[in-house]
């Protein structure tokens, strides 16, 4: 196959200012988060990096358009859900972890890196999530340079992310208004969407970037396809479910229950307890 052909292949990328929007993207998620690394030696807070993960994958999109001479025409509705889905994912996790100290997971980091850890938290951080942005935002890049035409696929890409984002959303809600309620303090939460899945907002996330995806085949960029599987990796097995329910059970009792009757991530009916 000629280079010409293969870079064709790759959802309309194109030869001509395709690979310079594809590395101007790598450097916009790189920007945010060296900025956000100078953030967290000033607060001794490597977990500011959650706040601006979104960030960084949907400034990748923006790079992307910014970047090419024209883009296709299912673009703006992309970088619209994919922007919709960043701002309210940085704005909630800000609000939700606002004056509270360094997530333990990072604080796991940090005793196992030091001494130094502030500078080595450059690379083992804050360029490692900036890495991993990009490659999740290849769906938004295949996209926004094909210029295919808008087909069905499209339409249930769209449908399938936007589900995805207000499920997640709506998980999100529940679960905030069940942390403030002080009657419910020490107790699990098995209510609303919930009661369906044990991680009903990592279910949304994942509905909208294989929802993305499918818009990006349709634009002929299947080699995409790493981006939903790369999320669905991470949520399952690396910084999601495997990771929080680690040793949960042992710090809740009442969670093995709850993990007994509940899927993990696919909602489904409640199962019975046995008996």
């Amino acid at each position: 196959m000629a280079v010409s052909e293969w870079v064709s292949a790759l959802g309309g990328i194109g030869t001509s200012g395709g690979w310079h929007a594809a590395l101007l993207g790598l450097a916009a998620s790189a920007v945010i988060a060296l900025l956000t690394w100078f953030a967290s030696l000033a607060y001794r807070d490597v977990s500011l990096v959650d706040r601006v993960w979104s960030l960084c994958i949907v400034g990748a999109g923006i790079a992307y358009a910014a970047a090419l001479p024209q883009t296709g025409p299912r673009a703006a509705w992309m970088l619209a859900v994919a922007g919709l889905w960043a701002l309210r994912l940085s704005l909630y996790i800000t609000w939700r972890n606002w004056g509270e100290p360094e997530d333990r997971r990072y604080q796991a980091i940090r005793a196992r890196n030091e001494p130094h850890f502030a500078l080595k938290s450059l690379i083992l951080v804050f360029a490692l999530q900036a890495v991993l942005a990009w490659v999740v935002s290849a769906p938004l890049l295949a996209g926004v340079a094909a210029p295919a035409a808008w087909s069905a696929l499209d339409t249930a890409g769209l449908l399938l992310a936007a589900f995805g984002l207000i499920f997640e959303a709506t998980a999100d809600w529940q679960m905030a208004r069940f942390k403030a309620d002080p009657a419910q303090h020490g107790r699990v939460m098995d209510r609303g969407l919930w009661r369906y899945s044990r991680h009903p907002n990592y279910f949304g996330e994942c509905c909208v970037w294989w929802g993305l995806y499918l818009m990006a085949l349709a634009a002929g960029g299947a080699w995409s396809i790493v981006s939903p599987l790369l999320m669905t990796v991470l949520l399952l097995k690396v910084s999601g479910i495997s990771l929080l329910e680690k040793d949960i059970g042992e710090r809740r009792p009442a969670y093995r229950d709850y993990v007994a009757r509940t899927n993990a991530f696919v909602p489904g009916p409640p199962r019975k307890a046995a008996s």
